[in-house]
């Protein structure tokens, strides 16, 4: 006999997500995942000037900020044939390669580490002894046996007050807990680090988008202007912070992130065989270091993966109708011709038709329709995005910087490639892409420097900004890659005027319902045979959704007029 867990909301995630799955000894058997909540930016930005679009779309989410805004004047210099200066593409690739290091760090430690660190149990853990595991796998300074020792205290103060702050709710004791609790203590101790060194990191995107949440961007380049000696421009000193910023957070990925991300890894091999799901894989490819159009020149190259065979790499366009569709067979929208076809982007629709049962409801009615998210489909095939998307097909395109992390990482855990294919998998390509950011950051930073000192400061081509210069109609789709995944914009201009945009984000990929077909999306795929040891605590669950940290405002955006909360964990039997 079966029983049904509900897990709704899943927390440490961004916006309103819900899991109902199927459990059969022990294991799940089936899993549904829904979107509770509405988003119709799409609808919002219908007769709106295109330039306009990025501070709209930028405004879906604070948490991945910058990539929608990015992707959105992408799509307009698409279907306006702009190209932007060279300095402009190296300062948005550096805004990028920030988010990423903001973005994974936060991930790791804030959102995704407690599925697998225990804080309780960190309080059995000896000083000295984690001192001395800290300083054997890395030499990050703060690791003195007197640090961990302050920070034990202060932790424990807050298990005898029985008010564990930011740690409250949490799973403590769970058996899938595997840790020693020296290494729980240091995790802890990194969570807290964190948490300060994420306020850096952000001011990169403040310094050359002008504020952080939401950087400013612009249709033709960037509004950044060079002033070596200017106090309100981009100036040698703001050069020179940005740089050090870069450097400082290169030395916390490679200093704390990854050796925790390979010590925690180190414990649960057992998770490099659970979680695999689809085994599709797309990416759309982004960081381009020749232009945009330039897709060879991306640092992260395009390309679609399926069934797992790395072999081969197939090619994605986005222009073509038969690549991506989004269907809307179990989503609560209706489309003028009938549930059963799926549209491409171009000729997306987003009217809602909301059919589920009327809060309280023990659960949805899964064999009909149940989430407010869309299901796309790329040449039918249901795909995860995401950064193991990423990192398989740069490495299975024989990209050396991705053989590098990925070989390294691989037989310091002494495990196969195929391990990848998993959560741990997931959980440890979104540290080593961190790697690669970090790197690339570099890079982007010395070659916009060399370029202003070679006297070139140009930041924007104006030429096409008056909308007297344009077609009368044109399509464009920009696209990039989020840390959460492939993301894409498609816009329709008509006489100077939004005439339809449509937004597929990464979460709406991988957090689908099934299709016309009964496909199964990437989350739903991902929790089949996941073990359950405790049905009242779900903790293998998260482990598994939050290896692709949700994001689920980007997918769906509104919420109850009434304020209604369904807010809990329950067990319903068949």
């Amino acid at each position: 006999m079966s029983k049904r867990i509900v897990v709704d909301p899943i927390t440490r995630i961004e916006g309103h997500l819900r899991i109902e799955a199927d459990i059969e000894n022990g294991k799940i058997k089936d899993a549904y995942s829904s979107g509770t909540m509405v988003r119709l930016l799409e609808e919002i930005l219908r007769g709106r000037d295109p330039r306009d679009a990025w501070a709209f779309v930028g405004r879906v989410c604070g948490v991945c900020t910058s990539i929608h805004s990015v992707t959105s004047v992408r799509a307009v210099e698409d279907a306006l044939d702009i190209v932007i200066p060279p300095n402009a593409e190296l300062v948005r690739n550096l805004m990028n390669c920030a988010l990423y290091m903001h973005d994974h760090v936060v991930h790791f430690y804030h959102l995704h580490a407690m599925d697998w660190v225990d804080v309780v149990n960190a309080l059995k853990a000896d000083p000295k002894k984690t001192s001395e595991l800290a300083q054997s796998i890395s030499k990050w300074p703060k690791s003195s046996p007197g640090y961990f020792s302050d920070l034990q205290t202060r932790i424990k103060k807050f298990v005898d007050s029985g008010q564990l702050g930011i740690f409250s709710n949490g799973y403590w004791g769970h058996p899938a807990y595997k840790l020693p609790a020296e290494v729980n203590l240091i995790g802890l101790a990194h969570y807290l680090e964190a948490l300060e060194w994420q306020k850096e990191i952000v001011k990169i995107q403040a310094i050359l988008g002008g504020k952080n949440p939401h950087p400013n961007y612009l249709v033709g380049g960037m509004a950044c202007a060079v002033g070596i000696d200017d106090v309100s421009g981009l100036n040698a000193e703001r050069l020179a912070y940005i740089g050090q910023l870069l450097k400082d957070g290169k030395n916390f990925i490679e200093q704390v992130y990854i050796p925790d991300l390979m010590t925690v890894a180190s414990f649960y091999k057992d998770w490099g065989a659970i979680g695999g799901g689809l085994g599709n894989y797309l990416v759309y490819g982004d960081m381009p270091t020749n232009g945009y159009r330039d897709a060879s020149s991306f640092k992260f190259p395009s390309g679609a993966i399926l069934n797992k065979d790395i072999s081969k790499v197939y090619e994605v366009d986005l222009k073509k109708e038969d690549e991506v569709q989004e269907f809307i067979t179990r989503s609560w929208y209706e489309y003028k011709e009938g549930d059963g076809k799926g549209l491409h982007p171009w000729k997306g629709e987003s009217k809602i038709n909301y059919t589920g049962p009327k809060p309280p409801f023990e659960h949805l009615k899964t064999d009909e329709k149940y989430s407010y998210l869309k299901t796309p489909r790329w040449k039918g095939n249901a795909m995860e995005v995401g950064p193991l998307a990423r990192v398989l097909v740069g490495y299975a395109k024989g990209r050396e910087d991705f053989k590098e992390v990925v070989d390294k990482a691989l037989k310091d855990l002494n495990v196969p490639v195929t391990a990848l294919f998993s959560t741990l998998g997931r959980t440890a390509a979104r540290g080593l892409e961190c790697v690669l950011a970090a790197q690339w950051g570099q890079e982007f930073f010395d070659q916009l420097v060399t370029n202003i000192k070679n006297g070139d400061t140009r930041m924007a081509d104006s030429s096409k900004f008056e909308p007297s210069t344009w077609p009368k109609t044109a399509l464009g789709v920009g696209h990039a890659e989020a840390p959460r995944g492939a993301l894409a914009h498609w816009i329709n201009i008509e006489d100077e005027k939004i005439a339809n945009y449509q937004l597929v984000v990464p979460t709406t990929w991988n957090a689908s319902p099934r299709d016309n077909k009964g496909q199964l999306s990437a989350y739903e795929a991902a929790l089949i045979d996941t073990p359950v040891a405790d049905e009242k605590q779900p903790l293998e669950i998260l482990r598994t959704i939050h290896s692709f940290d949700p994001c689920m405002a980007c997918s769906v955006h509104l919420y109850d007029e009434n304020g209604t909360t369904i807010s809990r964990i329950s067990v319903v039997g068949d």
